[in-house]
């Protein structure tokens, strides 16, 4: 039988990948996704909390939404109020996976409270080249804009702009391919697992002190 496995979806390219991967998988049977958010957004993505549940229903699976306090909580706090909200959702669990690419000891974190929980820690993307995974993000027909760019390592401009071959060969060399050091965050419109597609409507660009966000409009096509 198939491990049942919950995914933990950011809203961008890196979870929709891990998705599609393990959707492909003969060892295990995605169940559900769930969702931290703050206030009504995502942290990071500042996706709304309302299209992340819109992607969901694309999708065709659950969505377990994760209230945190905070953007950063204590480790004890965010790991408690995951592992709790997991076990309350009703849902059989063997297995969750996350879109983590670095071998920088996120992997050891996640095993920390993951499996003393007893369940086993899926990374379906660890260790893989950037450069590759980010064309077999394009290759796939995963369509993702930039909605979060951080102005310390990448020009504002990228915000808002479609990922594409064009837009990876674009960016300086200590820009990450996949963003996967937080120079951006990405929403995903449409992918393969989709049945339907998000339409965004681009609106005004937030320039925080540090980080840039697109704002926008979403419905389901």
């Amino acid at each position: 039988m198939k491990k049942k496995v919950i995914i933990s979806w950011s809203s961008g390219k890196d979870s929709t990948l891990t998705l599609e991967r393990l959707l492909e998988s003969s060892e295990y049977e995605v169940v559900a996704l769930y969702t931290t958010y703050v206030g009504d957004e995502v942290p990071f993505q500042v996706t709304p909390l309302g299209v992340v549940v819109m992607q969901a229903q694309l999708i065709g699976l659950p969505l377990i939404k994760i209230e945190l306090p905070e953007v950063f909580p204590s480790n004890e706090i965010y790991q408690r109020t995951i592992v709790k909200a997991l076990k309350g959702s009703g849902l059989s669990i063997d297995a969750v996976a996350f879109g983590d690419m670095f071998c920088n000891g996120i992997a050891e974190y996640r095993r920390s409270y993951i499996e003393p929980a007893g369940w086993e820690c899926v990374f379906p993307l660890m260790g893989e080249s950037s450069q590759a995974l980010a064309q077999e993000i394009i290759d796939r027909g995963i369509d993702t804009f930039l909605v979060t760019v951080d102005s310390e390592a990448l020009e504002a401009s990228y915000c808002g702009q479609q990922y594409t071959s064009e837009l990876v060969e674009s960016l300086p060399s200590h820009v990450d391919p996949c963003g996967e050091d937080g120079e951006f965050h990405t929403l995903v419109t449409s992918a393969p697992c989709f049945k339907g597609k998000l339409k965004i409507a681009l609106e005004n660009v937030e320039q925080a002190e540090r980080f840039v966000h697109q704002r926008y409009r979403a419905c389901i096509m």
